[in-house]
């Protein structure tokens, strides 16, 4: 886990909230400890100024799975970073499309195109911004 680009460890949810509120984007998201339950991990992602949080983990078939909105069928994936793939595209169950990552080394600065990481992955979805803002308003509650 601690060689995934987007992992901050164990800063607990308050933390990982304002590292978010601090990059501002919607479509921003990190990946952290869960602080309630042991071997379990939080994808959050920012939309619309909250912080929606995804548990997922490995189950004993060495795969990985993340629970997302009522209705939604489970996916399995290999690794994490097919999950986190799979979630930068509209319509997983998930708030909004993974768009900006908020990498542990960077910790959240206020972005500058100079501060963009050579890591980083560009956004997939490349519609409107109006577009954006109606997937956040389209999907379930806050986790």
């Amino acid at each position: 886990m601690e060689k995934l680009y987007v992992y901050h460890g164990p800063i607990g949810k308050k933390e990982g909230e304002r590292r978010l509120l601090v990059d501002g984007r919607d479509g921003c998201y990190l990946v952290r400890n869960s602080d309630s339950v042991p071997d379990v991990y939080c994808l959050c992602v920012l939309c619309k100024g909250i912080v929606y949080t995804y548990r997922f983990h490995k189950h004993d078939g060495g795969s990985w799975a993340a629970e997302t909105s009522p209705g939604v069928p489970k996916r399995y994936f290999r690794k994490i970073k097919n999950l986190i793939a799979a979630f930068q595209k509209p319509g997983q169950g998930i708030a909004m499309p993974l768009l900006y990552p908020v990498t542990g080394q960077r910790q959240a600065q206020t972005p500058t195109v100079a501060q963009t990481p050579n890591n980083s992955l560009s956004p997939t979805h490349s519609g409107s911004s109006t577009l954006l803002q109606q997937s956040c308003a389209a999907q379930g509650q806050k986790n």
